[in-house]
């Protein structure tokens, strides 16, 4: 769970660099020249496989690892306090998880599928094609339900990580009293500031459509 999340939290990061360039005021042009860079890189074909892979087995851990905890405590304790031993984030991984999940699959059908199996436009910059990703992206957020989906998201992402960073350091035997505050006060910096670049692409695009 810690090895799978680290990478992809470092591919968020990747991710959220080439998103930013969406909202660059050049009509997608580096965006779309971007993509088709990355599309075209055997590396980043290699990753992107690796990416789903890693998902993958995110998600497969995290329901062994669940069924373990139950079984381990098939009987709760008597009186539980769990508000003031740990924080509400870490006790809703699990649903927090399947939500971005499910966002996930409709992200990648509206996007990855569209761009892989769709008849996407074809802009021209200084003679050279590419396939123009920004227009599908662009009109996608034009969709006001799916802003709104997009936003709320990130804002179970931001939950999500808010645990999760910190306790993948922890579960690596990254943990000391000198080291561990300031892991902590990252992630919960990593979890507000990168949902938050997200989020604000689909705004902005909005904005800029309407």
């Amino acid at each position: 769970m810690a090895l799978t999340g680290l990478f992809l939290i470092l591919f968020l990061v990747v991710h959220l660099a080439g998103n930013l360039q969406l909202i660059l005021p050049d009509n997608g042009k580096s965006f779309n020249i971007y993509a088709e860079t990355m599309a075209s890189n055997p590396l980043i074909k290699i990753v992107s496989i690796l990416n789903f892979g890693f998902i993958f087995l995110h998600v497969v851990y995290a329901v062994i690892l669940t069924r373990k905890n139950k079984k381990s405590r098939p009987i709760g304790y008597a009186v539980s306090k769990a508000s003031e031993n740990s924080s509400w984030s870490s006790r809703s991984m699990g649903i927090l998880g399947t939500l971005i999940l499910i966002f996930l699959l409709i992200h990648l059908r509206g996007f990855w599928y569209e761009l892989k199996f769709g008849e996407v436009p074809i802009a021209s910059y200084d003679g050279v094609s590419y396939k123009d990703s920004f227009a599908i992206v662009s009109a996608a957020y034009q969709n006001v339900f799916y802003v709104i989906l997009y936003v709320v998201s990130m804002g179970v992402l931001a939950f999500h990580l808010s645990h999760g960073f910190s306790s993948a350091f922890q579960t690596l035997g990254i943990n000391h009293k000198k080291y561990t505050p300031f892991i902590k006060k990252l992630g919960l910096a990593f979890a507000i500031i990168v949902p938050a670049l997200f989020a604000l692409i689909p705004i902005v695009m909005f904005i800029q459509g309407s």
